[in-house]
């Protein structure tokens, strides 16, 4: 073997062993968590927003709120052009300046999940839209607004909101944006029924923290930014251990919990006619 052939093999192993050790879920709350905020937001629609939801649904693979719930996460294997045009649509950066959303500044062209959020809704509204665009826009929706509680996701630009930061969880190579997004909720070692009866068992004063009317989004995005930014969120060092587990763990809970009840909201009022 040649020198040139043995380089390139050990870059392959290299790049081989890197990729197994990071999670494949790089998105807010990996397909369980967003699977959690729309059975939540499920059990708090109004009869009328069910009957809407179950005809726009007819036909899909899985035609419930949890099938649709991972949906723009997927577009980037199932529909690359459509993936990449709405990849900013998951996020908004704002914890540089303070937490406090301006639309000039931070989301200029509507491509954030502030703006996404409203226009998306006010398409899910819209009577006058072909169904494909209304089922298209209830699937954003859905999952737009359980992004939105994933307090890194409206973050540090300056770190691809935890992207960048690398840490070693449970003996394995990860970063913090994903182990937000799943890395904790899956040490609970809890299957999707179990995690919901302990979240709906959460009181409902703590997930309706704020009258969720939409659009409520800058709120949202502002609340999940406060949480980003709080002392103790970013390790100290590169390896995490149980402690921060059980002091974080129960914030994302309740972020879950929150957005479940404030999907409900908005989906209530869109469909409200």
């Amino acid at each position: 073997m040649s020198a040139k052939v043995a380089g390139m093999t050990r870059l392959l192993c290299i790049v081989l062993i890197l990729t197994l050790a990071v999670p494949g879920d790089a998105f807010a709350w990996g397909r369980l968590g967003h699977r959690l905020v729309a059975a939540l937001a499920w059990d708090d629609l109004t009869p009328q927003a069910r009957a809407q939801i179950a005809k726009l649904l007819e036909g899909e693979a899985d035609p419930t709120l949890p099938g649709i719930a991972s949906w723009a996460d997927e577009l980037r294997d199932k529909d690359p052009q459509l993936g990449k045009k709405t990849s900013k649509w998951h996020y908004v950066n704002i914890a540089e300046d303070g937490c406090e959303y301006e639309q000039a500044k931070h989301c200029a062209n509507g491509d954030c999940v502030v703006e996404a959020i409203r226009a998306q809704t006010a398409i899910l509204a819209d009577t006058t839209r072909t169904k494909a665009e209304r089922l298209q826009a209830l699937k954003f929706v859905v999952h737009f607004v359980g992004d939105v509680h994933q307090p890194l996701h409206a973050g540090y630009a300056r770190d691809k909101g935890g992207n960048d930061v690398q840490v070693n969880f449970d003996g394995r190579g990860s970063n913090l944006h994903s182990l937000w997004d799943s890395g904790m909720l899956n040490a609970a070692n809890l299957d999707e029924a179990n995690w919901l009866q302990r979240l709906r068992a959460m009181p409902l004063a703590v997930a309706m923290a704020r009258d969720p009317l939409p659009p409520a989004s800058v709120e949202w995005a502002e609340d999940s930014c406060r949480i980003a930014t709080r002392p103790g969120l970013y390790p100290a060092g590169a390896k995490i251990g149980d402690d921060y587990v059980q002091s974080w763990r129960p914030v994302a809970e309740v972020q879950l919990r929150r957005g479940g009840a404030q999907l409900a909201a908005t989906l209530n009022a869109a469909l409200a006619r």
